[in-house]
């Protein structure tokens, strides 16, 4: 298991780790995505409620986030590490994952990728400690549904989106986002070797469009949700 651990800390195995961690971190964005989208239902967040209470009390989601728990953080840890060896590497000029094969715009949120990937870190501790730590912690109101008994996830989600100041952070936030996406995105194909001319410009057309459309879908949720309670 000496060479497993040896590959795993290597620069190679630490870029393969982004890039795996990083796909599963997208896709559940779409699928968080879609839940939140219940969150404009007009039912005073019947809907929203028990879609929580389906992802917190089901046993194989139970078991998967516990797994995106551990991804989000080992995305972030070798993030760091590969940001401070390229770093040092530079001679303190920055952080490049293959940014050099990066052009135009993506070549420069290549050389901010882990300044951007600390920024959206930050906006997951806060989100996850206004929502998540709150359900967790069982600090939040009860409301019944055809005699189902559900936790009031909505009642903060609707006090955060209701407050200017968060929907700005919440809607700024969705920038560092997109941008993190728009090279992680390619960078996670790319290094596993899924680089060919036939589909490389595909891919590249999907990532940009995936950048863009998740967060505009997340930023557009608290911005209707406001404009809505006014």
């Amino acid at each position: 298991m000496n060479w497993f651990t040896k590959f795993l800390t290597s620069s190679i195995g630490r870029k393969l780790i982004m890039s795996l961690t990083g796909l599963f971190l997208i896709v559940f964005l779409l699928v968080h995505l879609i839940g939140n989208l219940q969150l404009l239902i007009p039912d005073g967040g019947e809907a929203f409620n028990l879609y929580a209470k389906f992802m917190t009390t089901n046993p194989v989601i139970k078991f998967t986030s516990y797994g995106l728990y551990a991804f989000i953080l080992l995305h972030a840890v070798q993030g760091w590490l590969l940001w401070a060896k390229n770093r040092k590497a530079r001679g303190g000029q920055g952080y490049a994952v293959q940014a050099t094969r990066a052009t135009g715009t993506n070549a420069g949120i290549a050389k901010r990728m882990g300044a951007l990937g600390t920024i959206v870190f930050i906006f997951l501790v806060i989100h996850m400690g206004q929502f998540w730590f709150k359900m967790k912690m069982g600090d939040l109101p009860v409301q019944i549904y055809d005699g189902v008994e559900v936790n009031d996830l909505y009642a903060p989600v609707k006090a955060a989106f209701s407050n200017i100041g968060f929907v700005l952070f919440y809607v700024i936030s969705m920038l560092f986002i997109g941008m993190h996406l728009m090279h992680g995105f390619q960078s996670s194909f790319q290094t596993l070797g899924l680089n060919h001319q036939k589909y490389t410009p595909f891919i590249k057309f999907l990532g940009n469009a995936y950048a863009v459309l998740i967060p505009l879908g997340f930023a557009l949720i608290p911005i209707i949700f406001f404009v809505k309670n006014m």
